[in-house]
């Protein structure tokens, strides 16, 4: 019987579905301790690994180290979509098995997007900055900001976060464009699709950009800085992909010129960003520390929509879903 490797939350909180989805199955658990290894022995029976959210990060080193010396590890699932990480590649090219929960998080991602948006979008910034001041300044009417009904978003990426974003901004009654590789399916909720190549050319009427694209050799650098400018003046970015999906510094440039009318970055070329990076101080660039994502439901649509179906589809044999292919 093929042995699992959890963390002592998934094993406290899952045992019972777990045994459900692979009857049988045994279980090894991370040591309570941080800083605690697993033994040789136990290693060499691990076939499968969960590298549960609960994981990171406080736990991410007795993980990879147990999974790294686990010589018999058949499979590993992880929690995030992304695995542009070099740990991720060391075990495809060991001939692991890799899957994602991919889409687990899409809604709040979304959510934080279109809170940047309306963030930027409404006279918010301005307003806290007032109150800070403790000073009553109400928006003159000749300042106004122009209603986001009709201003045009283009989705760089129509995965499950780009495509929840497509729709909620509808929802505010955006025009938005899709970018991808395929054509337009039925039911993306876009106006329309348009290939990568084509961005440039999209960014001319565009009024916000967003990227939620995964970061490959083709989307790095593919914002760059004659993409930002052809962005009509005024325009938004708001990046949930990679950092290096973009060009910082042109970024950067676009915004302190006033190109750009403000940007929402979750994501950044060097992580953490460093202390003295301009965009901490830009009053019109609202910042979360690749954060996102957080909301407290994930770990519960990680495991039990991706992670558990998973582990009885390896069980039958049957086609993972989100494998990622090396």
């Amino acid at each position: 019987m093929p042995t699992l490797l959890v963390s002592p939350f998934i094993e406290r909180t899952y045992r019972a579905a777990i045994e459900a989805a692979w009857p049988g199955i045994e279980l090894a658990v991370l040591p309570a301790d941080p800083a605690g290894r697993l033994p040789a022995d136990a290693l060499e029976r691990v076939d499968f690994a969960y590298f549960s959210g609960d994981v990171y990060p406080d736990y991410s080193r007795s993980f990879f180290a147990a999974t790294q010396g686990a010589p018999n590890l058949r499979w590993l699932h992880t929690f995030n979509a992304g695995v542009d990480n070099p740990v991720f590649r060391r075990f495809l090219d060991r001939g692991v098995v890799l899957s994602t929960s991919s889409g687990s998080t899409a809604q709040p991602i979304a959510q934080s997007v279109i809170g940047g948006m309306l963030l930027l979008s409404r006279p918010f910034l301005r307003w806290a900055e007032a109150q800070r001041r403790r000073v009553w300044e109400p928006v003159p009417a000749a300042e106004a900001p122009p209603d986001l009904a009709g201003q045009r978003m283009t989705v760089v990426g129509l995965g499950a976060i780009g495509s929840e974003v497509a729709r909620l901004a509808r929802a505010f009654g955006l025009d938005v464009t899709g970018v991808r590789r395929s054509p337009r399916r039925e039911g993306d909720p876009v106006e329309r699709v348009e290939p990568p190549g084509r961005l440039e050319e999209l960014a001319r009427a565009t009024d916000w950009l967003v990227l939620a694209c995964p970061l490959t050799d083709e989307t790095k650098g593919l914002v760059s800085e004659r993409v930002l400018r052809a962005l009509p003046r005024g325009a938004f970015v708001l990046n949930v992909a990679r950092g290096e999906v973009v060009d910082e510094a042109a970024l950067i440039a676009a915004l302190q010129d006033g190109h750009l009318g403000g940007a929402y970055l979750d994501v950044f070329a060097t992580e953490p960003l460093p202390p003295d990076s301009p965009l901490w101080t830009l009053p019109n660039v609202v910042i979360s520390p690749h954060n996102s994502a957080v909301a407290a439901g994930n770990e519960r649509r990680a495991t039990e929509g991706y992670f558990l179906p998973n582990l009885a589809r390896m069980r039958r044999g049957d086609p993972l879903v989100n494998e990622v292919r090396g």
